[in-house]
């Protein structure tokens, strides 16, 4: 009996210029450039430019911030476009919700987030959720300039928690957390998802989120409650509305 499969059907296998743009929303004459200057990890085969998946899955997640508005928002919507994202508040329960996060270091951030998404109920594997995130703090910070990181494994993990959630804690005095302006990062949003595009999809509604004034007011926030209402009000100007 044949036990192959057919490529289209493995998660991770190689794709095209023109299928890597139209999984992320982007143009393949940007992409292009972006591989012809050797910023996005390809390679040729043939003449043609040819982006393993899960090497491009790293790179989005590392170079998000760096992309540019319109890119992200572009990368958003491609990911909606597969029916996979779903609102912020369907994965933000209030209890995941802590302006008062007791941390000190980056492993204790971590430690303290994890304990945060086990308040939830969903969490099926606390270990396994902080060892992914401890390894993908290893390939390099998920800190953001202004104070803000998105913790999040490398990859999905499907079987660790019930479904997808987002956690967020402040830390009011900041900790070093790696960020790329050197500052401290006192505002931390997890993300632990189950399939690649919810995983990119959040990552990026966060970022465009938090390019707002969203990070001031969560630090004034004096409950959880007020969180959430402004995160809920934000995605709903900046992503529906925008």
């Amino acid at each position: 009996m044949d036990t192959s499969f057919p490529v289209a059907h493995m998660p991770y296998r190689n794709m095209s210029l023109e299928e890597l743009a139209r999984h992320i929303g982007m143009d393949a004459r940007t992409l292009r450039k972006w591989a012809d200057r050797g910023k996005l990890p390809g390679q040729k085969v043939g003449g043609e430019w040819r982006f393993n998946r899960a090497r491009m899955l790293d790179w989005l997640q590392r170079e998000m911030h760096a992309l540019g508005d319109e890119h992200v928002r572009n990368l958003e919507r491609a990911m909606r476009a597969g029916g996979q994202t779903r609102p912020i508040g369907s994965h933000l329960a209030l209890e995941a919700i802590e302006l008062g996060l007791a941390a000190r270091s980056r492993p204790s951030v971590l430690r303290e987030l994890v304990k945060l998404a086990e308040r939830t109920g969903l969490v099926y594997d606390g270990p396994q959720v902080l060892a992914a995130l401890e390894e993908r703090e290893q390939l390099g910070s998920t800190a953001l300039p202004g104070g803000i990181a998105f913790p999040h494994p490398s990859r999905p993990l499907p079987y660790a928690t019930a479904e997808s959630l987002i956690c967020l804690g402040r830390v009011p005095a900041g900790i070093p957390f790696g960020a790329p302006d050197g500052g401290l990062t006192d505002l931390f949003a997890l993300v632990v998802a189950h399939d690649e595009r919810e995983h990119l999809g959040l990552l990026a509604r966060l970022a465009m989120m938090f390019n707002t004034d969203l990070p001031g007011a969560l630090r004034q926030a004096p409950t959880a409650e007020e969180a959430l209402k402004l995160l809920l009000d934000t995605e709903t100007r900046v992503v529906v509305k925008g």
